[in-house]
């Protein structure tokens, strides 16, 4: 052994040849950290000095080559100023450049997942040998920032600047055979082969001192475009795009890399990766994308917790044949658990297995289920008028109209007829769990679970915990949700919970601005460029105002010290004219269905008109920057007092929740971090501004002093 580390050893396997593996003790991945480039940087030096070296075989010891960096250092490396970050990342670099300089040729064999920095790593070797399950990429943009190891700088000279763009921009893994037909690798072979298939590669690399040779030349020297003009090679319709993106400049920050770099050679390039890194790392979206990851990960320890003594659901039912049960039902028979659904009418049932088709057929169209397969889920949902077989169900999901007197006498039905160990679970989205489990003997099984419409596609669920509700029911629909392939969180009791809950001020301050005279549209166009995929009055037709309106009715009368609306709203309103939104084709937009059933929207010109009887003062105009700031203060305001609450345990919790259930921009990171990065006391300051509009413009005691102390929630 010529070096054995704790991340990387090295030996030699005979004939001249090295193996320099990756094989992280005591773990079940290899990552790129301190300890990481540390030791790459010592066994390069044994590597180089070994007796009679003439080839070098770097692989994995793991079943993945190399997954990536170590995000967690990033979070406080990129709080450092931009020199330290561009030193850092060049010195990290320079160790990977050494690796492409050995004296003798080297032979990446990649297994598994070779992404980000590990990819990176490969890039270095003089051949590289893809198994067939491998796949490969640099995803670095889903966290802000662009490759900084050399990607951008290698990865030119193997497939090409354009296609190197694609790859880089969009994060995607790439498959063997899209990598070798673009040249990324050099040969495929299966994984039992993939060992003997890279030991030949560098037995003939050996063999053709001349090849290798050229390609380390090759790979030192600037692009060669023949007289062709470098941005020409960058100008396809994705890196377009691109360029364009306003709240996530790794993307653009990439491109014009690849541009700046073309005609240098390769230390030149290097030295600017490092540098234009540095700039993109201390980006708004860098840290909010970052904080992301690491949040994710926090829940993902969360729920595996939970697991731990969640108990299995082996069998489910859903009460109400509406959009949302229908979806449930349809989610949990994907998942393996046989459901029943239950409704009051033929009707109704007809309808909800209609959705439930209607989403099936959809995944055999694009080829994720087989018509076999789509059959068998189907059958697994198993509609019914009466409560046969409620007796022997795990779980039972209530989503049913939003009257609290209609679920809980639901709700004192089902008790008498499940098993006393059967967990009972309301999708409701604004009524208090502690007011439906009144009166039920078993409040200790009784629980909120609540999802986001549509199901299939929204990740998150809100899973309510009431003040009676047991440890035990807790963990079982955690357990159950993510058996769904769903995120649950765990919040606690109250109007609202936290998405509707913080959603409610945020569209209060919509309906306030359009009161007092701003046009709707042009809120719509500065919160959708803002980066939310719906501006609010589109939202509030998507959620339908009949819904929109009892849920703000509903959490405003859970605080009604600080979201009590006194006049007519913009909902009332419309509402007034029979207008529902996009469920009757009329809200503040009109609606048609395009060829597909899709819902297309247009402008109306009667509903200003009939807003107008709402605008006491007429029509006004105010800046985009006032109505960016009229929108989010509330929202952020609303989201602390969520975390100060104990609603949620973390200021990750609350910020994953809008995240997943709202939409929220993903480059803000969340509510509270987006708050860590205006600055709390700015904040303060800005809300002054605004009080006079009402009390959701007023910070919390909590969030004064801890602005007044100069802490955010994530830092200090």
């Amino acid at each position: 052994m010529l070096f054995d580390g704790e991340t990387i050893q090295v030996e030699e396997l005979g004939e001249g040849l090295v193996e320099l593996r990756f094989a992280r003790k005591g773990e079940a991945v290899n990552k790129l950290d301190r300890l990481a480039f540390g030791e790459l940087a010592r066994a390069i030096g044994a590597v180089s000095h070994a007796p009679g070296l003439k080839g070098v075989l770097i692989s994995s010891g793991k079943d993945a080559f190399i997954v990536g960096a170590d995000i967690f250092e990033f979070v406080e490396i990129f709080r450092r100023e931009e020199k330290e970050i561009a030193d850092f990342v060049a010195a990290n670099a320079k160790i990977i450049t050494a690796l492409s300089d050995l004296p003798a040729p080297s032979v990446a064999a990649i297994n598994g997942l070779a992404l980000g920095g590990g990819f990176e790593v490969a890039l270095a070797a003089d051949y590289r040998v893809m198994s067939s399950a491998a796949k490969i990429g640099q995803p670095e943009v889903h966290l802000g920032i662009f490759p900084g190891y050399g990607g951008t700088v290698r990865l030119p000279r193997l497939i090409g600047l354009a296609e190197s763009a694609q790859w880089i921009i969009s994060g995607a893994q790439q498959t063997p055979e899209a990598a070798l037909a673009r040249g990324a690798v050099d040969a495929v072979a299966s994984p039992e082969d993939l060992r003997e298939a890279a030991l030949t590669q560098l037995r003939n690399a050996v063999a053709n001192p001349a090849e290798w040779r050229r390609r380390r030349v090759d790979a030192a020297k600037a692009l060669s475009f023949e007289g062709q003009n470098v941005h020409d090679f960058l100008a396809g319709a994705e890196v377009n795009a691109a360029r364009a993106l306003p709240h996530y400049p790794a993307a653009h920050d990439a491109v014009e890399l690849l541009e700046l770099a073309a005609g240098l050679d390769r230390d030149a390039a290097l030295a600017l990766e490092a540098e234009q890194f540095a700039r993109t790392a201390r980006s708004q979206a860098a840290a909010s994308l970052i904080n992301i990851f690491i949040n994710e990960q926090a829940l993902k320890k969360i729920i595996k917790q939970y697991a731990k003594s969640a108990a299995p659901v082996r069998r489910a039912a859903v009460i109400g044949a509406g959009v949302m049960g229908a979806g449930i039902a349809y989610q949990s028979a994907l998942r393996g658990v046989p459901t029943i659904l239950k409704d009051v009418s033929d009707k109704a049932l007809d309808a909800g297995m209609a959705e439930a088709q209607k989403l099936l057929a959809k995944q055999v169209e694009q080829g994720r289920l087989s018509l076999d397969r789509a059959d068998a889920i189907a059958a697994a949902i198993t509609p019914s008028l009466t409560f046969d077989g409620f007796g022997s169900v795990d779980v039972v999901i209530e989503a049913i109209v939003e009257n609290i007197d209609i679920k809980a006498a639901v709700f004192r039905q089902i008790e008498g007829i499940a098993s006393a160990e059967t967990i009972l679970a309301s999708n409701t989205s604004s009524l208090r769990i502690a007011d439906l489990a009144d009166g039920l003997r078993h409040p200790e099984n009784f629980i909120g679970m609540h999802f986001f419409n549509p199901v299939p596609k929204m990740a998150l669920v809100e899973v309510v915990r009431g003040p009676k509700t047991s440890e035990a029911a807790v963990a079982t629909i955690v357990g159950y949700a993510n058996a769904l392939g769903k995120t649950p969180i765990v919040v606690g009791d109250c109007p609202g919970f936290v998405v509707n809950r913080v959603l409610t001020p945020y569209l209060i301050a919509f309906l306030h601005l359009v009161r007092d005279g701003v046009d709707f549209h042009h809120i719509d166009r500065v919160m959708e460029g803002f980066g939310w995929p719906m501006g609010p009055a589109y939202l509030i037709d998507v959620i339908g105002l009949d819904i929109s309106h009892h849920v703000v009715e509903i959490v405003s009368a859970g605080f009604p010290e600080r979201m009590a609306a006194s006049h007519p709203s913009a909902i009332d309103i419309l509402k007034a004219d029979g207008r529902l939104g996009q469920k009757n084709g009329r809200g503040f937009y009109l609606y048609t269905r395009d060829p597909k059933g899709r819902p297309r929207k247009d402008s109306d010109p009667a509903a200003p008109e009939l807003l107008a009887a709402g605008q006491p003062r007429g029509k006004t105009t105010i800046t985009d920057a006032e109505i960016i700031e009229r929108m989010m203060l509330p929202l952020i305001l609303e989201t602390a007092r969520c975390f100060e609450d104990g609603v949620v345990g973390s200021p990750g919790e609350a910020d994953m929740c809008l995240l997943l259930g709202l939409g929220l921009p993903r480059y803000l990171g969340g509510a509270l971090k987006y708050a860590d990065y205006l600055g709390l006391q700015n904040i303060v300051e800005r809300s002054v501004k605004w009080r006079s509009l009402g009390e959701i413009y007023r910070p919390s005691e909590k969030f004064s002093a801890r602005a007044a102390a100069g802490k955010g929630f994530y830092e200090g």
